[in-house]
């Protein structure tokens, strides 16, 4: 698996976000482009400390952990997970501010390696290390970009 930490999947996932234009249009799912941008900005926005969600309750979390190695595992998300209610987006807002601000925590993440180590704690999936934080950003962003045909 890809990881937003390493050079080359970094690239790959800037040069795609540059594919993204305000017409593009959803495979799948109920977002607009403009949403899933803000939607894929939230993860690694609580990823670097800059905001927080909801943690579940004891049973959840157990059930949560079970799961999380399919985060930053090989194999493709299924289309239409369910997602933290947090980062359901439904506002109507600006491509270029969001295409712009998802690059900027892209940036910000792939260059703090170091904040992530020995582990950091995922509210709902327990402790990752920055290989695993790198690579659920990665898959996160990927399964999206390929939502949107890019």
């Amino acid at each position: 698996m890809k990881s937003i930490f390493e050079e080359n999947a970094y690239n790959e996932i800037k040069n795609r976000l540059e594919n993204l234009n305000e017409n593009t249009t959803a495979n799948w799912g109920k977002m607009n482009v403009e949403q899933m941008l803000e939607h894929c900005t939230k993860p690694i926005e609580l990823a670097l400390g800059e905001s927080e969600i909801k943690k579940p309750n004891w049973l959840k979390k157990s059930l949560f952990k079970l799961v999380a190695p399919s985060l930053y595992n090989d194999k493709p998300w299924k289309q239409g997970l369910p997602t933290a209610k947090e980062y359901i987006i439904t506002d109507s807002l600006n491509f270029n501010d969001q295409k712009e601000k998802l690059k900027s925590k892209i940036d910000k993440m792939s260059q703090s390696k170091d904040y992530f180590e020995p582990s950091k704690e995922h509210p709902y999936f327990g402790n990752f290390t920055a290989e695993q934080w790198g690579k659920s950003a990665y898959k996160h962003l990927d399964h999206h970009l390929r939502q949107f045909g890019v």
